[in-house]
Parts: C-alpha cells; structure tokens; sequence
C-alpha cells in the first residue's frame, strides 16, 4: 500500500478560533505577529457574531440561539474553502472546537489554548462552575446572551492583572457568552448525542497541542491535562505546555508574545514531522 505525506507542504494559513465572552478582536495582537511572519491569518466569527463588540453588545440576539453544530459546521466551510491546508488555533471554546475540527480530518496542526472540555473529560473544577454559573444558574439563559460585569470578568478572565489593565481589556474585547452553548457544555457528559464530543482514540488526526495558563479559573490547567490524558489512546501527536501565572485571557496579557511564539513552532514543526498515513488504493 503507497503511503503519502499526511501535509505534503508546509501550512501558511493560520485560523483563529475565538471563545466565550469575546470575539475574533481577542486575536488581534496574535493575528499582526503571525502576518509579520509571513502567514495567511484568518479570524472569522462565530454565525451571528460578525457585528463589532460595540454592535454586540448593543443588540446580542445573534448569539441567543447559538449551536455548538452550527459553530462547528460554519468553521468547517471555511476550513474545507481554503487552497491549503491551514494550522487551526482556538481560545476556550474555540479550543474545543479546534479539537472537533481536528477530528473530522481537519487542520495541517492544532491548538488548543484554554480549552473548554469535550465529553469524556470529567474533572471540572469548582472555579469552571463558578465562572459559568452567572449563565447556568438561570434556565431561561439557554435562549439568551448573557453578559459579564467587569467585577466578575476581572475575577474570572482577567485576575492576574490589575483593575486597570482588566477595565482596557473588558471594553476592548467582552461581549456577552452564547447561553445555548454553554448549556450545551454543560450537559455534554450526560447527553448521548451532544456536538461536544471527539474520538480520542482517532489516529488519524493531525497533531494538537493543549496549553494551559496556570492561574486560570475558568479552564484551569487540570481541563487540558486531563484532555491530554484521554488522547493518550491514540498514536496521533499530543502536546501539552502550561504557562505558570498566566489567567484565562492571557491572549493580551503581558508576555502573551512567548505563548504565541511557542504555538505557532510547536505547529509548525509538528505539522512537518506528522506521520504519512496509507491511501484507499
């Protein structure tokens, strides 16, 4: 049986996969380096989520109804439009789905930054309840967009840094979270036909690397590690980095260059060493 190289060139797109609470602006420092260093950088929105983050939160219906399936589908078409195969990159949810996409056969290479959990990963800590519950303590949030104060976003999302520096960024880039879809992650472990689910044992996927920032409460490092756990069952490449000190939205936090830079060479390089995989023929 022939064998042809998994990625036969090297990637030079990149995608950005935003997660809850922001939009592809959370990307903006990330996507210029990249451009810098000569990549294609794509950051599209999640359907609905197109509007700036001043239009967002003027008017959230879009997110309202929001389905993990149709956040998932929507990167996808993008993915499947593209000339080249691109390295994939996701922030909380967006690293969920980044793991979804990697799945279905997409992605030269994958990150996942913070990730929120798919099924099978049982440890949630106390602090990723407690970050979710001004969404979940509510039924009737499953139809809404549910904002943050900036107290509970500083508390959250941005407790390593100071008052000041978590007001910039709250205004800069918060806009409220999709509640279907953290409703959806909610019950992922107890619904047989959740959109939150990959197969871990997928041999053929191409490689992912979960990082985790060590002060983050809303996907602390015990989420990636234990997702890292579950993937051991496969012969597929998984890489696992934490970054001590840093909080869940370390996308803009100082030092976020060292994160940034260490993502793309670990993709980049594992992109280049993916095992070839056999033809049909």
């Amino acid at each position: 049986m022939p064998l042809i190289p998994a990625v036969p060139t090297p990637p030079d797109s990149i995608v950005l996969i935003h997660g809850m609470w922001l939009t592809p602006r959370s990307w903006e420092q990330w996507a210029d380096r990249y451009r810098a260093a000569g990549f294609r950088v794509l950051a599209p929105a999640w359907p609905g989520m197109e509007e700036e983050v001043e239009e967002l939160r003027r008017d959230p219906s879009a997110l309202a109804d929001l389905s993990v399936a149709q956040i998932v589908e929507h990167y996808e078409g993008i993915i499947r439009s593209l000339d080249r195969t691109p390295i994939l990159m996701g922030h909380c949810f967006g690293g969920a789905f980044t793991q979804m996409l990697l799945d279905r056969g997409l992605g030269a290479a994958g990150v996942a930054i913070d990730s929120a959990p798919v099924k099978g990963v049982l440890r949630i800590p106390l602090s990723t309840v407690k970050a979710s519950l001004p969404v979940l303590r509510n039924p009737t949030n499953r139809h809404r967009a549910v904002p943050l104060t900036l107290d509970r976003f500083h508390q959250t999302l941005t407790n390593t840094m100071s008052r000041a520096e978590a007001e910039r960024i709250y205004h800069r880039y918060a806009v409220p979270a999709a509640g279907n879809v953290l409703f959806e992650a909610a019950v992922a472990n107890v619904n047989p036909r959740t959109a939150f689910r990959v197969d871990f044992g997928n041999e053929q996927r191409a490689p992912l690397l979960l990082i985790a920032d060590g002060a983050d409460r809303v996907a602390p490092p015990t989420i990636s590690k234990a997702t890292a756990g579950r993937y051991r069952k496969s012969t597929a490449i998984t890489g696992y980095k934490e970054f001590p000190g840093r909080a869940h939205y370390s996308l803009a936090q100082p030092g976020w260059e060292e994160v940034a830079d260490y993502a793309l060479n670990w993709a980049v390089e594992a992109a280049k060493s993916r095992r070839p995989l056999p033809t049909n023929s």
